[in-house]
């Protein structure tokens, strides 16, 4: 079997698969469509053990009631249960949601998600399927199609993302604005230990946990991965930290470096559009 086959029905394959997936989508069939949500809340926040492991999140019990029952089942978050809550306050909203039938295999995920449609295997599907079809008119018609089937579409995608990026920005940098200063505690340094299996490297991952009270005296734990000098020796130490005031998950402890980091993503924007249409533009002068 030549190469032209093998590329052709890799792309039949997955444009089956995506069209199986997108089917299924529309039919409202697929698992994330079938899963079953409730709105939880916080009711007990159990603070970190400082040295130990931030693999989890922060340690909480969530109630929701079941509609069928009218029941309030409480639930924990020990286990892989979904999405890591990396901030806690008794109250706090927390998505719960399981298969039907099924409670006992329940998931966390913010409340400010939107529940999954079952959209990202087929989207993946998508995708290699384009990358086949560009592989097989770069084995067909040379290789500058290559060129113009990765910098074209990615150019266009970038450009799209553009726009809503700088309107998430502006909205970012209107919270940072607005942002409460309160003052707060490293209750707990969480450290985790990893060995690649390969070359048997270690790395080290340091996470401390801040504590704070907003003006309302709503009580907050959350884990703190950047913004804090010398993070490994921050135990006890006392910070400001500056969080949004509908919503305490949404804290910086430096108001300038969160300011100056908002930069980046348009600049990788802007540079994604140039590298990739320069690439486009390439592959066409090389046909």
């Amino acid at each position: 079997m030549e190469w032209e086959q093998v590329l052709v029905l890799w792309c039949a394959g997955w444009g089956a698969a995506a069209l199986v997936g997108y089917a299924l989508a529309l039919a409202g069939v697929t698992g994330a469509q079938r899963m079953r949500h409730f709105t939880g809340r916080v009711e007990r926040v159990r603070e970190p053990r400082h040295g130990g492991s931030r693999v989890g999140g922060i340690s909480v019990v969530v109630s929701y009631r079941d509609p069928v029952s009218g029941q309030d089942i409480q639930v924990t978050n020990d286990g892989e249960r979904g999405d890591a809550i990396t901030a806690a306050w008794v109250g706090r909203e927390i998505r719960v949601s399981h298969p039907p039938g099924r409670p006992h295999a329940y998931r966390f995920s913010a409340m400010a998600e939107k529940p999954g449609r079952g959209l990202s295997g087929p989207g993946c599907a998508v995708f290699l399927g384009y990358v086949g079809l560009v592989a097989l008119a770069s084995v067909e018609r040379g290789w500058p199609w290559a060129l113009i089937g990765v910098g074209g579409p990615g150019a266009i995608v970038a450009a799209l993302h553009l726009p809503g990026a700088l309107r998430a920005r502006k909205d970012r940098l209107g919270r940072l604005a607005a942002m409460d200063a309160v003052r707060g505690r490293v209750v707990a340094v969480l450290k985790d230990v990893s060995v690649d299996q390969d070359d048997g490297h270690v790395s080290t991952t340091i996470t401390p946990v801040v504590s704070f009270s907003t003006r309302e005296g709503m009580a907050v734990t959350a884990h703190c991965p950047s913004g804090l000098p010398d993070p490994a020796g921050s135990y006890g130490r006392d910070v400001t930290v500056h969080h949004a005031p509908a919503d305490p998950a949404c804290f910086t402890l430096d108001v300038e470096a969160a300011r100056r980091s908002e930069a980046w993503e348009i600049v990788f924007d802007v540079l994604a559009i140039v590298v990739l249409g320069a690439t486009a533009a390439a592959g066409v002068a090389l046909l």
